[in-house]
């Protein structure tokens, strides 16, 4: 029961962070949720949508390696994708500036992505591969999760010619910060009994 909690307060938090803060000002997330807002804003197909077309390979490979993270992948990725296009008619709710909604999105999102990984659940494959590299090596997946968003935002950057997309790298930071320190001090219990 705590599992399911976790998973809808965290794929809530990702949905919000994407509709409201990321959306409006055609910011890219990292991993397949920035591949994904990229594929949106190029051909209009719904984030929710690409994010399961994308994800199918990489969970595939999971299933290979470790079937509890395919079983959690795909709860994770069911639960996200539909909380994000639920949450659709969020999108142009608030009118902040590109920094701040760059911030309050990156925060937001990488609460939802840190409790779920928490959990060792991923929300999508960038954050499946993270912990299946992290479960291997001695690193954590913020880390790992960052290095890869940075590879893709300036992909976007390029693919879109738009320079308003480095305020992503700002995004990405504050999700890797996020992931991050929820998973680094892992003793601490942030769940109500």
């Amino acid at each position: 029961m705590k599992k399911l909690a976790v998973l809808l307060f965290s794929s809530v938090c990702i949905g919000m962070g994407l509709n409201i803060f990321i959306l409006p000002l055609h910011l890219i997330n990292g991993g397949i949720f920035g591949i994904s807002l990229l594929i949106k804003y190029i051909w209009g197909i719904q984030v929710g949508h690409s994010m399961i077309m994308l994800n199918t390979p990489i969970y595939f490979l999971s299933l290979l390696y470790d079937k509890s993270y395919f079983i959690n992948a795909i709860l994770g990725l069911v639960f996200t994708s539909t909380m994000i296009d639920l949450l659709a008619p969020l999108n142009g709710l608030l009118h902040l500036p590109i920094l701040i909604s760059a911030i309050l999105g990156g925060i937001t999102i990488g609460i939802g992505v840190g409790f779920m990984i928490r959990l060792h659940i991923s929300p999508g494959g960038i954050d499946l591969l993270a912990l299946l590299i992290s479960k291997s090596k001695a690193i954590n997946p913020g880390i790992v999760m960052f290095l890869i968003d940075v590879f893709i935002i300036i992909a976007g950057i390029i693919i879109l010619k738009d320079l308003r997309l480095i305020y992503s790298i700002i995004t990405i930071s504050c999700v890797g910060l996020c992931v991050g320190l929820l998973n680094t001090f892992r003793s601490i219990n942030f769940y109500v009994r």
